[in-house]
């Protein structure tokens, strides 16, 4: 089988490939090699989203931590961040993350996060997977991740529960500000997920009039036609109810999309173009310069052009962007997904502080949130999401490629054309940008039809 991590952690089908029985895997080789390298018992905070299978994966995965004698602080639901913050807080040796991020119930999803509180780098991730092998039929072999001791009696590892966790969380977040949001409304979109408890409750704690919506999961409807990902909903309420603005989040809250005051979705592109812009204006952005991905509108480079400053793209994924962040020593990044970084206040994407740094600038400026995000003009981006049976054939199809060369041919060189495979669902994306929407809609749709035709 291919890669067993993804660009976001191991993912899958919970109870399929997912199995506890690759959990305990996962948490035993884990701190294993934290105790091999370390020469000492590690502790791993240990966190999850509200999904039905996150009981059974976090029950799998403690088991495995203290199986080589580790001690694993169990916090419950708490957003991803919350995890990335604790690791750090707690001076723990790794966290771990139970989430399948933005999919559906049926997913779930094991993060690591190393002591310094950032994600695992590649090579870290290749030592785990060293150590955990597949059969034939793509069945996890049991035998196979036993090459790391088994204490007995009183040496065995605990776990402890930290009761406090989502307070100290909460603390951390509202240090990231200092503005009030008396006579502020806004909606919020919890996803059923971990923002259910966190993100209303800070906002009323600051003074707004919150109206949540989707704040009450039950294990099956997180993410479930709801959240950052079809915020059709939420644009409509926050015109009906009259409110200065939506906000919506994921199922584990890394992300934000946000609606404003008429209703239009305002995307991780235009909430790094108002956030970036604010401190470039203000001398506060460090080198001038902003972290994106290939998926990022050209809109946003140009904006920043215009202004002085600068955008560096990387490859998708917020692991490569917050790479290119830390080498470069700046402190803002993202993915028009809006999982957005500011580095400054924590290690990893955070929709809650995105949340606030973007009322920050709305309660600075006094603008409304429309006024703001017409700071950068969207070029027509068309994206399309083709189900297909086998994605790996995608680099090596020659149909397809020509399709591909076709419709950059088409696009010409104020255009472009990105298309790969999903990290974690059997889809090929589509992407084409331009300033001509219909030659972007022909071009991605001549495109996406050849794919469904060779690979679907």
């Amino acid at each position: 089988m291919g890669r067993l991590f993804g660009t976001d952690g191991v993912r899958g089908i919970a109870n399929t490939f997912l199995s506890p029985e690759l959990a305990f895997a996962l948490g035993r080789v884990g701190a294993g090699i934290i105790a091999r390298r370390l020469g000492t018992r590690p502790t791993v905070i240990v966190g999850r989203d509200t999904r039905l299978s996150g009981d059974m994966l976090e029950a799998a995965v403690v088991s495995g931590i203290a199986s080589v004698g580790g001690h694993a602080v169990n916090i419950g639901v708490i957003p991803t961040p919350g995890v990335a913050f604790l690791v750090r807080d707690l001076k723990a040796h790794a966290g771990i993350i139970i989430s399948a991020s933005h999919n559906l119930m049926e997913y779930n999803g094991i993060k690591f996060i190393s002591g310094d509180g950032f994600k695992l780098s590649d090579k870290e991730e290749l030592d785990i997977e060293k150590c955990i092998s597949f059969d034939e039929r793509g069945m996890l072999c049991l035998n196979t991740y036993d090459d790391f001791p088994r204490p007995a009696g009183s040496d065995v590892g605990r776990v402890s529960y930290l009761q406090d966790a989502g307070e100290r969380y909460i603390r951390h977040v509202k240090s990231t500000v200092n503005v009030t949001l008396e006579g502020l409304k806004a909606v919020v979109d919890c996803a059923n997920g971990a923002a259910s408890s966190y993100t209303p409750r800070l906002l009323k704690d600051l003074g707004a009039h919150v109206i949540a919506i989707n704040d009450k999961p039950d294990g099956t409807n997180i993410n479930a036609r709801c959240g950052s990902t079809y915020p059709q909903v939420l644009a409509e309420l926050v015109v009906e109810k009259g409110a200065d603005l939506g906000l919506a989040h994921d199922g584990d809250a890394d992300r934000l999309i946000a609606v404003d005051e008429k209703g239009n979705i305002v995307n991780g592109d235009h909430i790094m173009a108002i956030c970036g812009l604010d401190l470039l204006r203000r001398g506060m952005l460090p080198h001038n310069t902003i972290v994106a991905t290939v998926y990022s509108n050209l809109g946003l480079s140009k904006t920043f052009a215009r202004e002085g400053g600068r955008v560096v793209i990387t490859q998708n994924g917020d692991r490569y962007v917050l790479e290119e962040m830390r080498k470069l020593g700046v402190i803002l990044g993202g993915e028009q997904s809006g999982h957005i970084i500011f580095l400054d206040h924590n290690t990893t994407g955070d929709g809650i502080i995105t949340a606030l740094a973007l009322l920050s600038v709305i309660r600075r400026t006094g603008a409304r949130l429309s006024e703001l995000a017409s700071w950068m003009e969207a070029y027509p981006q068309v994206l399309m999401n083709v189900r297909v049976r086998n994605k790996q054939a995608l680099s090596s199809n020659f149909a397809v490629s020509q399709s591909i060369r076709r419709a950059e041919t088409l696009l010409g060189k104020d255009g472009r054309m990105f298309v790969r495979s999903s990290g974690t669902e059997p889809l090929v994306r589509v992407l084409g940008e331009g300033p001509d929407e219909s030659l972007v809609k022909a071009a991605v749709s001549e495109v996406a039809k050849v794919i469904r035709e060779e690979l679907g």
